[in-house]
C-alpha cells in the first residue's frame, strides 16, 4: 500500500513522484515539514526547467546527458517530464534512440538507482506477491523487455531495462499517460552474452 500521503521531510523531498523541490509554496513547506531542507526562495516550475536545461548543455557526450537526465528522474518527476515536453524534439534522441542503445549497453555500469520492476528466473512463483512492492496500485501502461533483441544490439539481458524505461518516458511526454501509472519491467531470462555473465557490475544473481 501506497503510504505517501502521509509522507514529511526528507522522504517527500526523496520521492521522485513527491518532490516538487523550490515550487513548494510556504504553507505547503509548513505543513509538510519542509521548512528549512530547502532553499528559501519560492520559483515558478518554469525557472527550475530553465536551471535544468542549462545544466544539460554542460554536457558534451549524449550520454552523460541521458545520466543527467534519468537522476532528475528519479530525485523530481514533475520536473523531468517538464523539461522532456518543452524540449522533446531534442532530447528524445536522448531518452530513446540513439543514446538508449548505449545506455543499454552500459545499462549496469551507470545504474544509480531503481526504475522499474525486475523479475528473474529466481521468482518463479511469487511475482505476483513481487507486484504488491509496487508503489502504485492503479497501473494503465506496462511496457516488458527481456533485453534479448535490443535495436540489433544483441543479447543485453537485464540491462535491456533502459529501453523499457525510455519507451514509457515518450509515451508519457508524446501521448499524455500519467507517469505515476505506468510501470517499467525486464524479464531476466537468462542472457548468452558472455561479457555480461563475467562482468562484475551485471545486475543478475546468477543461479549456481
Amino acid at each position: 500500500m501506497d503510504n505517501s500521503r502521509n509522507a514529511r521531510g526528507v522522504s517527500v523531498l526523496n520521492s521522485a513522484t513527491l518532490n516538487k523541490g523550490t515550487t513548494f509554496t510556504f504553507t505547503q513547506r509548513e505543513r509538510l515539514g519542509l521548512r528549512g531542507l530547502l532553499p528559501p526562495k519560492l520559483e515558478k516550475v518554469e525557472t527550475q526547467v530553465k536551471r535544468a536545461w542549462e545544466q544539460l548543455k554542460t554536457f558534451d557526450e549524449d550520454l552523460n546527458k541521458y545520466i543527467f537526465l534519468e537522476n532528475l528522474h528519479m530525485q523530481n518527476e514533475r520536473l523531468f517530464y517538464r523539461v522532456l515536453c518543452e524540449h522533446l524534439e531534442a532530447l528524445m534522441p536522448i531518452v530513446y534512440t540513439p543514446t538508449v542503445g548505449e545506455a543499454c549497453i552500459k545499462f549496469d555500469r551507470i545504474y544509480r538507482n531503481r526504475c522499474g520492476m525486475y523479475f528473474g528466473r529466481v521468482d518463479s512463483g511469487v511475482m505476483r506477491r513481487m507486484l504488491d512492492n509496487w508503489p502504485e496500485e492503479d497501473v494503465e501502461i506496462i511496457v516488458v523487455t527481456d533485453g534479448g533483441r535490443v535495436l540489433g544490439l544483441g543479447d543485453l539481458g537485464t540491462n535491456g531495462m533502459a529501453i523499457s524505461v525510455g519507451k514509457v518516458s515518450l509515451y508519457v511526454a508524446g501521448a499524455g499517460f500519467d507517469p505515476m501509472r505506468t510501470m517499467s519491467v525486464c524479464l531476466d531470462l537468462g542472457t548468452n552474452n558472455a561479457a555480461l555473465r563475467e562482468n562484475e557490475f551485471y545486475l543478475v544473481r546468477l543461479l549456481i
